[in-house]
């Protein structure tokens, strides 16, 4: 068996942007796992917010020692990018060493579309509106939001699209008193999900708040091991195979979510159809999946996702899986 490691670069249709900054590419890491006559892809995103920079985590891929299954990675390598891409590729190269799907091998139902939801890039409250008008067609909207501007925004993208279902993504950027003023606010402009409104490790500030808006924990939920420290601040987990370290652990950390009484999200970085295919397994039946990282790009890998008004489509074997 055999591990490489190449660095992609996808143009975005647009500038995106977040309170953390600007992009106008999307920069990931393809891994391909080949045994000499098959090959299994997976693809991951560093994230700076978790210490990961695409330097870093190529280099911890490079470092696993072969051979190697999907039971070892688990022990060799923490969750994150660097676990996921190796995770979804091995995952991949056994679905096609027997010739079955992936989701056959998970012992999961053949998986079907899933309505996305479709991200607005921060901006002033004009640009925001006509953002908001242009794709008030989509039923779902998520706005990045984490400044202290953000109701004015917030109102500029209900007067855009007036019927889309909101969710906002706070970014870590509020307090737990600027969230407590704003709550009744998000209730009236019908905002159904609020994402990590607190920095992690400043959220023990939610127990015993009201919660009218549900709230998800995003850069506060890694894998299982979180679980046990969100209780009584959250009503959701964001979960996404760049923190779980791949499907293996997202799976797991999905039905120990759903067990502890959480809903679920599944989300993504930006990034192309390769990594959000393995994501839709996890997504079946979640509260909000938001696996719109294609959607914002300008070019996408070969036989990319398909997206129409059913939601994101399950992927073609050509692709993943």
């Amino acid at each position: 068996m055999q591990l490489r490691v190449t660095a992609d670069t996808f143009p975005l249709a647009e500038v995106f942007t977040i309170s953390r900054g600007s992009r106008t590419e999307a920069h990931v890491l393809t891994v391909t796992v080949t045994d000499g006559a098959i090959s299994g892809r997976g693809e991951c995103v560093p994230y700076a917010r978790y210490g990961e920079t695409l330097e870093s985590v190529r280099a911890e891929i490079e470092g696993v020692s072969m051979p190697l299954d999907l039971m070892a990675l688990q022990d060799r390598l923490p969750a994150g990018a660097a676990r996921n891409a190796i995770d979804c590729a091995l995952w991949d190269l056994e679905a096609k060493r027997r010739e079955r799907r992936v989701w056959d091998l998970a012992g999961l139902p053949a998986p079907g579309p899933e309505i996305t939801a479709y991200t607005l890039s921060l901006a002033g409250p004009a640009a925001m509106e006509e953002a908001a008008r242009k794709h008030a067609h989509r039923p779902i909207l998520k706005i990045k939001l984490g400044t202290p501007d953000d109701m004015p925004r917030l109102e500029a993208v209900r007067c855009g699209a007036p019927q889309s279902r909101i969710i906002i993504d706070a970014n870590e950027g509020w307090s737990a008193e600027v969230y407590a003023d704003l709550a009744p606010h998000l209730v009236r402009l019908g905002v159904s999900l609020v994402e990590q409104p607190l920095p992690a490790g400043q959220d023990d500030a939610l127990i015993g708040m009201e919660r009218p808006v549900p709230l998800c924990a995003d850069e506060s939920c890694h894998d299982r091991g979180s679980l046990a420290s969100l209780t009584g601040k959250y009503d959701v987990v964001n979960i996404k195979l760049d923190k779980t370290g791949g499907l293996t652990e997202a799976l797991a950390l999905r039905a120990a979510a759903l067990e502890a009484g959480f809903r679920v999200m599944v989300g993504c970085m930006v990034g192309s159809s390769l990594a959000m295919a393995p994501a839709l397994l996890v997504a079946q039946g979640a509260m909000v999946t938001d696996l719109d990282g294609p959607l914002l790009l300008a070019k996408d890998r070969d036989h990319a996702l398909t997206f129409d008004t059913q939601g994101v489509h399950p992927p073609d074997a050509a692709l993943w899986g």
